[in-house]
């Protein structure tokens, strides 16, 4: 059986990649910061889910993600991150305490993590690194999450480059119909966008096929793989 680490994972693109690689066979060690919360979202679910509830930016609670999966992980998801202020600031009035609590969240904790499963993960083994279109282009007001998904997709891919062994993907999931999205367009109806179901084949197709190390948009794998 398969042992895959998902960050994030009570609600929106983390717990719909959770059902699918449940559902799949797979052994999935999942985290959220609220446990009340990620024990309603996964309890039901079909498969071998583990729930550890903590924050990503605490060492020890890492430690007991790596911990629960055991001794070998073939896939470390980090999809866990934060906005940041809603609505979000220009980066002129944005305050460096929230922008050092933002980079800690969606660049440190992921980065220390991964540095804790390497040990564990065997040649061919994946880790998916969860972007945005925001971290390559400059859209206003959008300066502190953008800025640190640029950094985690350059982390990413020095990564790659440092262990060709492993798949290392930076994924761009599109927009999606999340509670994160409506925070980041706080009262608009943003119920056009997808949901996050609709990324989760691509995501899928990376982290069970052969795709070299690179950064991807996860709908447009799912079409090429359709």
């Amino acid at each position: 059986m398969s042992t895959a680490i998902i960050t994030g994972a009570s609600r929106g693109l983390g717990l719909a990649l959770t059902r699918a690689l449940a559902g799949d066979g797979w052994r999935v060690i999942v985290d959220a910061r609220d446990a009340t919360a990620l024990e309603h979202a996964t309890s039901d679910l079909p498969g071998h889910i583990i729930a550890v509830p903590g924050d990503v930016t605490d060492a020890a609670h890492r430690e007991a993600l790596v911990a629960a999966a055991g001794e070998r992980i073939d896939a470390l998801v980090n999809n866990a991150s934060w906005l940041g202020p809603s609505p979000q600031p220009p980066l002129g009035d944005y305050p460096l305490d929230v922008l050092e609590r933002v980079y800690a969240v969606n660049v440190v904790a992921p980065l220390a993590l991964t540095q804790h499963a390497l040990p564990r993960m065997p040649d061919g083994a994946c880790i998916v690194n969860v972007t945005s279109d925001a971290g390559v282009e400059p859209y206003a007001g959008w300066g502190g999450y953008g800025s640190s998904k640029a950094a985690l997709d350059q982390l990413t891919a020095i990564l790659a480059a440092e262990h060709p062994e492993l798949r290392v993907y930076a994924v761009d999931p599109g927009d999606m119909r999340t509670q994160m999205h409506q925070d980041a367009f706080p009262g608009e109806d943003i119920s056009d966008r997808p949901l996050p179901e609709e990324s989760v084949p691509g995501l899928v197709r990376l982290i069970d096929g052969w795709h070299p190390s690179g950064r991807y948009v996860a709908r447009e794998v799912a079409a090429v793989a359709a």
